[in-house]
């Protein structure tokens, strides 16, 4: 047919109706002339010109014959490259040039997503196949080799499928689709990195170090032409700005970003972050960030592991993840939306040093914060300029000291008291000016026999602000590198100026630093465990702690007592001490208890009931015991007036760990954690209360302005560290392994989202512990859908369970309870 005919003007006319009508991005479609071949996107005039001028390519080859291929190749491919494409859209109407690298990539990764699998193949293209076997083999931890076997399988089934050789690559091949990382030197002191105006030294400018190892062809500290230069510290840094231009390509994740502006309940609960003070106060101060709902906010974690999986080899591996706050609560802490911002090598810590490897990030964040980046909202189809803040970090105690510069051990290690910290030098480091949290009148604040020995009239002390922080630190100059001497002055808490104050913002940050509640509950529930059973070596109450009492002159029942020849000394029974039988009653509490399905870990393993003793549990089981079985347990073996505040304490912990809480309840939860650590402070010796019996003080004021706990405690984030830890496959560079790993799982998780409904994504994968079929019913309850396993259920290899009956007011109890804690809409409409 002849281009210039009126038949084909009006057959071009069609297919730009369906085109546009099913294959349209934004006002474009990829062009299917003959120069053009589909590698370039173009509005419709342009289209049409092309199509008139150029002639269409057949169609073997146009995108009419790969209409029935149901993932979404070609939006993967302009997504990604949508700058290149864009770029040359509007500046090069030559398609003749030479390509660049960029060019290539795209035009490369346009053939094979063009590419039938194998002939007569409309089902899959090259290259969608590839991404649904990477995604199996990150879903199922498939190993590199038994990926190349899998291919080798495949094309010895269909010999004519176009598929690559080997893993590697496959995975060149995909990586097209990926965002760049990059490495970047350090001093093997921690001195500096070799970044900006010292990228090409070749030496520390602080310790005088040489920038590489030492190799056999090195002399002294030349190196020849025939060496190879192998830096001696590497870290991993992943720039922020692409990724997060990534969550507002996809539509579906762009919608997400907004939630906390559009879609988010603002009835005053507590919900999210956004409903924090700190929030707020943000959204006050700087109205022309937070009057842009698509701007970003984010929060940073850290926290070191060994990632060797072995607790005899010492390895810390620092990661660097930054959380999204612009998510909902549900979406914001999953690892499908945590960021890996920095990776810092090992093997130990790096400590105050970290803020020379937190350099590139602050650097980039203070770029987009003052000038924003230009970004494409696939939602509404238009290009904003994003901005982006930091508003809080959170991470366990000693990481809390690394990343604020505030000592978090010694005379002032509680950074909310700071220089009112009520410290004591006893046989350990013991915080006991609770009762300073009372209300002024409170008869404790004035009974001396009961607590210290001394009248506690002292307010609540309150927490530094980013201003009074400014002025004390102004003349601080900050000095890194391990070989420089330490501070060790004790009446100055400060070791560094935090790197975060360079952020013009930062000291407006009501809330700049988290204290992490996983850390803190799993330390109590230590303490508490280990001296109600007396575990040697690990009890609190021991003969230094008596000597305490003696010292301070309280509590006389609980002096040592010598006995009558003076060769022994023994210790009187205190209120807490249980016997033996006592001991067996509190550990068959733990041993005996049946959990739902998915709640927690086999706490019974950690059990020894005739040693009376509790040992081996994680810090997910810790939080199980002290919200739901240490109540139980102690009910059944404790005088009443020690039990009580230990389930005050489980109640304090349950109520702050909420994911809605109502603002009015939390003057409530003030006095009730500071009565309670009071009335703990009666009980037990002055030893306990170490550090982090202390912080629980402060939660509730963390709550007030930064929202619930669950959106930055360090479960999830522990969760992620354990998932980086499997990426390591070479032992002798396992920081490598995890760099490569993150990065091949990132573009895996966004090419999921191309890929049609019914295809595995990577982001709604999950594993079943259980056999469904077996438990499938006919029409189940959506009410409650039965997951996991009954009680006296019959177990393959194990004899029948016993069966259980309950009477009348029970079963009464339990309905009752079932209501009212059914997260059903039909249900609570009932209860109204």
């Amino acid at each position: 047919m002849l281009q210039s005919s009126k038949r084909y003007e009006k057959g071009v006319e069609d297919y730009l109706d369906w085109a546009f009508a099913t294959r349209a991005i934004g006002d474009q479609i990829s062009c299917p002339c003959k120069l053009c071949y589909h590698r370039f996107w173009h509005r419709r005039d342009k289209v049409f010109n092309h199509l008139i001028a150029n002639g269409i390519q057949p169609a073997s080859n146009t995108e009419m014959n790969t209409k029935g291929i149901p993932d979404d190749m070609d939006r993967l491919i302009y997504d990604t490259h949508r700058d290149f494409v864009e770029n040359f859209t509007n500046n090069n109407e030559e398609v003749g040039n030479e390509p660049n690298v960029e060019a290539k990539k795209f035009y490369k990764l346009v053939e094979d997503g063009k590419e039938e699998l194998y002939p007569g193949c409309k089902t899959f293209s090259k290259l969608s196949f590839l991404i649904r076997l990477f995604l199996l083999k990150c879903i199922h931890g498939l190993t590199n080799n038994a990926f190349s076997e899998i291919l080798d399988l495949i094309r010895e089934l269909l010999p004519e499928a176009k598929l690559p050789k080997s893993f590697n690559e496959a995975n060149k091949l995909v990586k097209d689709l990926g965002l760049h990382y990059d490495k970047i030197d350090a001093c093997r002191n921690d001195c500096m990195l070799y970044w900006k105006d010292h990228e090409a030294d070749t030496f520390c400018h602080v310790c005088q170090a040489p920038r590489w190892k030492e190799s056999e062809n090195q002399v002294g500290n030349q190196v020849t032409n025939t060496s190879h230069k192998v830096p001696a510290k590497v870290i991993w840094y992943f720039p922020l700005k692409p990724r997060l231009q990534r969550l507002y390509m996809c539509s579906e994740t762009a919608e997400l970003m907004r939630w906390h502006d559009e879609k988010r309940d603002k009835d005053e609960l507590l919900r999210h972050p956004a409903d924090g003070q700190a929030w707020k106060e943000f959204d006050r101060l700087y109205p022309n960030f937070s009057s842009k709902a698509r701007n970003v906010r984010l929060g940073l974690a850290s926290d070191g592991f060994n990632p060797f999986r072995t607790m005899s080899t010492q390895h810390s591996t620092w990661p660097v993840i930054l959380i999204n706050y612009n998510l909902p609560p549900w979406l914001c802490m999953k690892s499908e939306f945590l960021m890996l911002s920095t990776l810092i090598p090992g093997p130990t810590s790096p400590g105050n040093e970290i803020d020379v490897f937190l350099q590139p990030l602050v650097e980039e964040l203070l770029d987009l914060w003052d000038y924003g980046s230009d970004t494409y909202d696939a939602s509404k189809n238009q290009t904003f300029k994003m901005h982006v803040a930091l508003r809080s970090t959170t991470s366990d105690f000693p990481g809390y000291a690394m990343l604020s510069g505030w000592s978090t051990k010694g005379k002032f290690a509680c950074p909310y008291c700071h220089y009112e910290t009520g410290y004591r030098s006893l046989c350990k480091s013991c915080y006991l000016a609770n009762r300073r949290f009372l209300d002024a009148n409170h008869p404790w604040r004035y009974d001396v026999k009961s607590f210290d020995g001394e009248k506690e009239e002292r307010t609540a002390p309150s927490r530094l602000t980013g201003t009074e922080i400014l002025s004390l630190l102004q003349n601080w100059e900050n000095k890194f590198g391990k070989l420089l001497p330490k501070q060790n002055d004790k009446d100055c808490p400060w070791r560094k100026f935090s790197i975060f104050f360079r952020l013009p913002y930062w000291k407006d940050n009501m809330c700049r630093h988290h204290l992490d509640v996983m850390h803190i509950e799993k330390n109590i529930c230590d303490s508490v465990l280990r001296t109600l059973l007396d575990i040697p070596g690990k009890t609190k109450d021991n003969y230094k702690a008596r000597l305490d009492l003696q010292k301070m002159g309280i509590r006389k029942e609980l002096h040592l007592v010598e006995s009558d020849d003076d060769r022994y000394v023994f210790l009187p029974k205190a209120s807490f001490s249980m016997t033996k039988k006592e001991k067996s009653i509190f550990c068959g509490v733990l041993k005996k208890v049946k959990l739902p399905q998915g709640t927690g870990s086999n706490i019974s393993r950690c059990v020894q009931v005739k040693e009376g003793k509790i040992s081996g549990y994680k810090s997910h089981d810790a939080h199980i015991i002290m919200q739901h079985l240490l109540p139980a347990a102690v009910r059944k073996a404790l005088p009443k007036h020690v039990a009580l505040p230990l389930i005050r304490l489980s109640a304090f912990f349950k109520a702050i760990c909420s994911r809605v809480i109502d603002p009015k309840d939390l003057a409530r939860l003030q006095t009730e954690i500071s009565e309670t650590l009071c009335e703990l402070e009666r009980i037990f010796p002055p030893s306990f209360f170490d550090i982090m019996v202390h912080l629980p003080v402060h939660l509730v004021e963390e709550i007030k302005l930064g929202g619930p706990v669950c959106d930055w405690w360090m479960y999830s984030i522990e969760r992620y560290l354990g998932k980086l830890k499997s990426y390591v496959k070479n032992k002798s560079r396992p920081e490598a392994s995890i760099a490569n790993g993150y990065f091949a799982e990132e573009c895996l998780i966004f090419c999921s989202r191309y890929l049609h409904d019914g295809a595995m994504k990577r982001s709604k994968a999950s594993k079943q512990t259980y056999d469904e079929k077996a438990d499938r019913v006919e029409n189940e309850s959506s009410l409650f859908p039965r997951t996991g396993f009954p009680l006296g259920r019959k177990k393959k290899g194990k004899k029948k369970g016993s069966s259980y009956s309950l009477d009348s007011n029970t079963k009464l109890l339990a309905h009752r309870y079932v209501l009212f804690n059914c997260p059903d809409e039909k249900v609570e409409n009932y209860v109204k």
